[in-house]
């Protein structure tokens, strides 16, 4: 990218480390914490000139390519999972699918016995989800299909769209955790045909934690009721009309602001809204571009050095993470974090997620270091 050192200076941790951990928890760049303080400093003052800020809904939507009305603030990725498990409808003797690959956080929610409905895992193939294998677990049954756009430990992709012509085949559901695509990999939540979609931003998308969005498709808003009630689900113009709340008769948003309940974090949505906007700025695609040529030159680097790779190689299924097998992985994270290189261990490995102001010249140093030990 022809402006990268601009982009890194933006980075403070660019001074200090080699940060390579971003599908844990990113470090902020410079942006975010300036906008976060100068919301807290007018706050301090009660001079909050609220003409600055905004709270990222806007900024999400463009993200996804849907409306902002079809996006609602949420805490994390783990509650709007919740919202979305908690409002569909379960009639008697249906399942929902997922993969024996997922973060616990995109199948919990639908192990709650109240729900009583079956949880079908379908089993990875090498690290892969194979379309043949969605087509034989989802029938007529099937309340949702509940699925990582990328899977945390190999970082294995799957290919939307064609999972949502299986779910819609069956008149269900595609419920999509993108913590791990969102900020990497281009998203359009309609031609890709996902009706619920959500995401924290504390990792790719680079913004503080405790902030997330929920994605609901516009037909679908007004279909169900929300789990959780609270001031912020109602139309706001019942307050604006009368002066107070109206609390004899519910008049909920037909937005999706429904899905919220109350007063967010503003300071760290406004964060929030600040890192998205870098991140469009620069251009997703470009973006996927950089990560993908930098976990290319990792893969290519690993296997020479001898490692197994279990993230799998082929186009398609790639995204921002390279996983590999070797012994002891939490003492060579640790190793490794004294050299001041940041990566996880994860499943009997090393985790290895670069975003795109990471350059080769740092994964030559993570390399170096590997071949060291």
């Amino acid at each position: 990218m022809s402006n990268i050192s601009d982009i890194r200076r933006s980075f403070p941790v660019t001074r200090s480390k080699i940060f390579l951990n971003h599908a844990a928890y990113s470090p902020l760049s410079q942006p975010v914490v300036d906008v976060m303080r100068e919301y807290n400093e007018e706050l301090s003052r009660y001079e909050i000139d609220e003409t600055k800020y905004n709270l990222g809904k806007e900024a999400f939507a463009e993200l996804v390519c849907g409306k902002e009305e079809e996006i609602a603030l949420v805490q994390n990725t783990s509650t709007g999972l919740n919202i979305v498990a908690n409002m569909l409808d379960y009639p008697e003797d249906s399942n929902i699918v997922t993969t024996d690959l997922e973060y616990p956080s995109a199948v919990y929610p639908w192990l709650k016995r109240r729900l009583g409905v079956e949880v079908r895992y379908i089993e990875n193939v090498e690290g892969k989800i194979l379309l043949e294998d969605v087509e034989k677990n989802v029938d007529d049954q099937t309340v949702a299909i509940t699925i990582s756009h990328v899977e945390y430990a190999n970082g294995f992709r799957h290919d939307l769209k064609s999972i949502a012509q299986i779910a819609h085949e069956h008149n269900t559901f595609l419920v999509v955790d993108a913590i791990q695509s969102l900020g990497v990999i281009p998203i359009d939540v309609n031609k890709e045909g996902v009706d619920f979609l959500t995401a924290s931003c504390y990792k790719w998308l680079l913004g503080p934690a405790g902030t997330g969005y929920l994605y609901v498709r516009k037909d679908l808003i007004e279909r169900f009721e929300p789990p959780f009630i609270g001031w912020a689900s109602v139309k706001p113009e019942v307050f604006e009309t009368i002066g107070f709340w109206e609390i004899r008769q519910l008049h909920l948003s037909t937005t999706a602001s429904r899905y919220e309940i109350g007063s967010p974090s503003f300071v760290s949505f406004i964060g929030a809204a600040t890192a998205i906007k870098l991140l469009l700025a620069v251009g997703i695609e470009k973006i996927q571009r950089q990560i993908l040529k930098l976990t290319e030159f990792l893969m290519d680097s690993i296997e020479d050095l001898g490692f197994q790779l279990t993230t799998p190689r082929e186009p398609q299924y790639r995204s921002g993470i390279v996983h590999f097998l070797i012994d002891k992985p939490e003492e060579k994270a640790n190793r490794l974090k004294t050299k001041d290189i940041v990566v996880s261990a994860r499943s009997n490995g090393l985790r290895v997620s670069p975003h795109f102001y990471n350059t080769e010249e740092e994964i030559e140093c993570l390399i170096r270091e590997l071949k060291a030990m």
